[in-house]
C-alpha cells in the first residue's frame, strides 16, 4: 500500500442481492463509503430496469453510467466527479437451462487528468460454464487500452480457473493490500472470497477492505469491497 503520485479514486464493488434485503441499509452503506464509482452485481435487469437503476443510483447519491438489462444486471454508477466518455455492454453465450450473464464497461475521465476503463461482471454459479465467461470478460479487459478497474462476483475463489483467467496480468487489490484473508460471502456465514477487484498494474492500491458492519449484514448476502486507488495521469 505504498503511496505515490496519481489521481485518487474510491471504488465500491457490491453484489446487492437484487435488492431483496434491507434497502435502507444498502443505501446507508454506500453513502457512508462516499465512493467515486460503484460496480454493482445483481442490479435491475427486468421490467422498468431503467427507472429502478436510476432510483438505485439516486439512493446512493450517484448517477447511472452503464449497464442494467443490456448487461444482465451488471450496473456501473459514478459520482459527478467522474465523466463517462463511452459505454458498452456484453452478453455471454447462453447455456440452455442456465442463467444469462454479461458484463458492463465504461470509459471514464476523472478530475485530475486520469482516464480509465471501469468494468463489472458476475460469472455463473456453474463451474463448467465460468471459464468461458471469464475468458470473454478478460478479452474485453485486455482490449480496453486504458487502465482497467474491474469488479466482479466470480462465484469462485482465487484458486479457481475463472479467477486465474481474469486476474492474469492485473493486480488483485486484496493481495496488494495484504487483506486477501477478508472474506466476502456470505454475510450470514463468511467463508469464501468470491468478490474481487482487479486493477491495472499502473494503478496504485492505497487501501482495501471488505466492509463487515451491522448495516452490511442487513443490506445484502455479500459484503461490499471498498478500495482507494491512485490512477496514473493519462491526459
Amino acid at each position: 500500500m505504498t503511496r505515490s503520485s496519481g489521481v485518487p479514486l474510491r471504488v465500491v464493488s457490491y453484489n446487492i442481492h437484487s435488492q431483496r434485503d434491507d434497502t435502507a441499509a444498502l443505501a446507508e452503506v454506500v453513502r457512508a463509503a462516499a465512493p467515486d464509482v460503484v460496480i454493482v452485481q445483481e442490479g435491475p435487469r427486468r421490467f422498468r430496469w431503467r427507472q429502478k437503476s436510476a432510483s438505485l443510483a439516486d439512493a446512493f447519491g450517484l448517477v447511472v453510467a452503464a449497464g442494467g438489462l443490456p448487461a444482465l444486471g451488471n450496473l456501473l454508477l459514478t459520482s459527478l466527479r467522474v465523466r463517462v466518455l463511452a459505454t458498452r455492454c456484453q452478453r455471454f453465450p447462453l447455456t440452455p437451462g442456465r442463467h444469462l450473464r454479461g458484463a458492463a464497461y465504461a470509459e471514464c475521465a476523472v478530475a485530475g487528468g486520469a482516464r480509465f476503463t471501469l468494468a463489472g461482471s458476475h460469472l455463473s454459479t456453474d463451474p463448467a460454464e465460468r471459464p468461458a465467461q471469464a475468458a470473454l470478460f478478460k478479452r474485453e479487459l485486455d482490449a480496453a487500452g486504458l487502465p482497467v478497474v474491474a469488479g466482479a462476483d466470480l462465484n469462485e475463489g482465487p484458486d479457481g480457473p475463472a479467477w486465474t483467467t481474469v486476474a492474469r496480468g492485473l493486480t488483485d487489490a486484496a493481495v496488494a493490500a495484504d487483506r486477501a484473508d477478508r472474506l466476502t460471502y456470505s454475510c450470514a456465514d463468511p467463508r469464501r472470497r468470491i468478490d474481487a477487484l482487479f486493477v491495472d498494474p499502473r494503478v496504485t492500491v492505497v487501501d482495501y477492505d471488505v466492509v463487515d458492519t451491522p448495516a452490511t449484514r442487513r443490506a445484502s448476502d455479500h459484503f461490499p469491497v471498498l478500495a482507494d486507488l491512485l490512477l496514473p495521469v493519462t491526459d
